[in-house]
C-alpha cells in the first residue's frame, strides 16, 4: 500500500526495531589516555610521571590523591608513594600549538605534544610508545626494536630489559608490566640488604661502649694527680692548728686577705669590728 504522491514506506519506518549500543570511537578514547591524567581525566601538564603498568598522570594530581587515598582510583591502588611512580623525560614536538580554547582544550587537535627522539613518530595514541624506568626517557616500541641495546638513545643510561613499561598498553600488556614491576621490586629489596662495598674504604671495627660503674670507689683512686693534690690541700687546711699566715705555699697576695697578716696588724686605723660607733 502506497501513501501520498506514490511512495513506498520502508520496514526501519514501519517497525520500530531495537537500536544498536553505542560504540566508543577508539581513535578519540586513545587520544584521551595519551593527553589527559588518569586520575583527574585533565591535561597532562609537565611534571608527568608514569606508573609501573604503563598509565600516565600529572605528578601534582598524583600527589594530591595520594594525601587523600579516598579519591585515589582503584585502578591506581598500586600506587603506594612516590617511588612507586617514574618521572619522564619527555621530547617534545616542535610542531605542536600549544594555544588552549577558553575550554582548556588544545587548539591543535590532530597534533601531539611529544615525539620520539630517534624517529620522530608522535605520541599520540596511533603508535606504541615504551619509557624506560631506569632513566624516564621515552621511545616509540619501533625504535626501541630497531636498535636493540642495553644503553639509552637518549641519555646513555644503562637499563634492562625489567626497566621497559609499555605505556598504555593492552590487557596482555598490562598483565606483562605487572610481573615486571614485581621483579623490580623484589630487585630493589635485595639490594637494600646488601650493600655494595665502596673501593678504599675501610672497615671500622664498632667498639663497645663501656657503662659508667655503678659502685663506690675511694676518692684517692678515682681521682688524678691534680685532684689529689687539691684534695690534700683541703685536708691540710682543715686542720685546726693550720694557719694561712704560716703556709708557704699560699702567696702574699692571698695572705693580705686575712687579719692575721702582718698589713692588717700594723694598719693606723679602727679594726672592722671597733670601727663601728655602737660598738663599746
Amino acid at each position: 500500500m502506497g501513501c501520498d504522491g506514490g511512495t513506498i514506506p520502508r520496514r526501519d519506518e514501519l517497525v520500530r526495531v531495537k537500536k544498536k549500543p553505542e560504540t566508543k570511537d577508539k581513535d578519540s578514547e586513545l587520544a584521551f589516555q595519551w593527553r589527559c591524567c588518569a586520575i583527574t581525566q585533565q591535561v597532562l601538564e609537565n611534571p608527568i610521571v608514569v606508573c609501573g603498568l604503563g598509565r600516565l598522570y600529572n605528578k601534582i594530581a598524583l600527589i594530591e590523591a595520594l594525601l587523600n587515598r579516598e579519591t585515589l582510583p582503584e585502578y591506581a591502588r598500586h600506587i603506594r608513594s612516590l617511588k612507586d611512580v617514574k618521572n619522564l623525560n619527555l621530547t617534545p614536538n616542535p610542531e605542536f600549538n600549544a594555544n588552549v580554547d577558553k575550554k582548556g582544550n588544545s587548539v591543535d587537535s590532530r597534533g601531539a605534544p611529544y615525539i620520539c627522539p630517534v624517529i620522530g613518530l608522535e605520541m599520540s595514541g596511533k603508535f606504541r610508545f615504551v619509557a624506560l624506568w631506569s632513566c624516564g626517557c621515552v621511545f616509540s616500541e619501533r625504535a626501541w626494536k630497531e636498535v636493540p641495546t642495553t644503553i639509552c638513545h637518549k641519555c646513555q643510561q644503562s637499563c634492562d630489559e625489567s626497566d621497559i613499561v609499555i605505556i598504555n598498553g593492552n590487557e596482555d600488556d598490562v598483565e606483562l608490566m605487572k610481573v615486571r614491576m614485581e621483579s623490580r621490586q623484589a630487585k630493589n629489596k635485595k639490594v637494600k640488604k646488601i650493600k655494595p662495598k665502596v673501593e678504599g674504604e675501610e672497615k671500622v671495627e664498632k667498639q663497645p661502649k663501656v657503662k659508667p660503674s655503678t659502685s663506690k670507689i675511694l676518692p684517692s683512686k678515682r681521682l688524678g694527680a691534680v685532684e689529689k693534690a687539691v684534695e690534700d690541700e683541703r685536708v691540710k687546711r682543715s686542720k685546726p692548728d693550720y694557719s694561712v699566715a704560716n703556709d708557704p705555699n699560699a702567696s702574699d697576695v692571698y695572705k693580705s686577705l686575712f687579719t692575721s697578716h702582718k698589713s692588717e696588724k700594723e694598719q693606723t686605723r679602727a679594726h672592722w669590728i671597733t670601727y663601728n660607733p655602737f660598738y663599746n
